[in-house]
């Protein structure tokens, strides 16, 4: 038996409304401000996530997961380039921050997507006013570099995700250790 044919022009159609859609969830800050006083507006909660995501693996999507269930919209700050090189060392990111952004914006978890050249959050969260500022389990509530700036705009801290037992590091490692065929 042949196998079934999509009617012509489906596939095509498919693909471009996902191309359009991940390109119009990555906005600049202020695009995203406009953007979020309209969420606003509609009474929908805002939570705010970020991170290098550099090689997008599990502990990443189970992260995202736990931050999109504190809230309807999820904004997820992705570190540029430089920020990255200042944070992991020269030898980062492996992917460019365009390609990863647009990884973490393909997730359907994900409203919408920034790219900052921060070392933290912390002008973001000022900025954008989240209700709930999202960090993975490396951190504790103690812990958030933007602790004090949360606390003192009213924005709830939620530790989210598995326990840490996935990282960019440790599957670099294991990939650099494999053999070359």
């Amino acid at each position: 038996m042949p196998p079934a044919r999509l009617p012509r022009g489906s596939m095509s159609k498919v693909r471009s409304d996902a191309a359009t859609d991940t390109r119009e969830k990555i906005v600049d800050r202020d695009a995203l401000l406009r953007r979020l006083e309209e969420q606003r507006a509609g009474g929908r909660r805002v939570v705010l996530a970020n991170g290098c995501f550099d090689l997008l693996h599990v502990g990443h999507v189970r992260y995202l997961e736990g931050a999109r269930r504190e809230g309807d919209v999820l904004v997820v700050a992705v570190n540029s380039d430089a920020s990255v090189r200042k944070l992991k060392g020269p030898a980062r990111p492996i992917l460019p921050g365009d390609a990863r952004a647009q990884l973490v914006a393909a997730l359907g978890i994900v409203s919408y997507v920034t790219v900052f050249d921060e070392p933290d959050v912390t002008a973001l969260l000022t900025a954008l006013r989240p209700d709930v500022h999202a960090k993975g389990t490396d951190y504790t509530v103690e812990t958030v570099p933007e602790r004090d700036t949360a606390l003192r705009l009213g924005v709830r801290i939620a530790i989210v995700g598995d326990a840490k037992e996935h990282s960019t590091r440790d599957l670099l490692a294991r990939l650099c250790s494999l053999p070359r065929e």
